[in-house]
């Protein structure tokens, strides 16, 4: 551990007492030979913030009922498999989104995306 030397100790303190005072924000001085009033800063009325609780969103745990596994994998095959979860997982939340309409005799086939890749690599 590395000694401080007792001439330091004055400085330490002379920095403490001094430093605050140089950190004072000083203003213009008045005009001397101006017989008017100085003029008064207006000072802005704090805005209001926002509340919004954190809690405003928030929906608590329902536990669903079990389903057989044969009965989730139709389901699963009938909604498109896993590109429709990963296209749904994608999409931005909404309130009002409605599950994917699927007719028993056709199963959906996800749209072809358009690739965001498409064009590199040509210069």
């Amino acid at each position: 551990m590395p000694q401080i030397s007792p001439v330091s100790w004055p400085f330490a303190v002379l920095a403490f007492v001094a430093l605050p005072g140089f950190a004072q924000v000083n203003t213009a001085p008045a005009e001397p030979n101006s017989t008017s009033k100085p003029a008064v800063v207006a000072q802005a009325a704090p805005t209001a913030l926002p509340y919004r609780s954190v809690f405003d969103g928030y929906q608590p745990f329902t536990d669903e009922k079990m389903r057989s596994w044969k009965e989730s994998n139709d389901t699963v095959e009938k909604i498109g498999g896993w590109r429709a979860y990963a296209k749904e997982a994608a999409e931005p939340a909404s309130a009002d989104k409605q599950p994917p309409a699927v007719s028993p005799a056709s199963p959906a086939a996800p749209a072809a995306a358009p690739n965001p890749h498409a064009g590199h690599g040509k210069h």
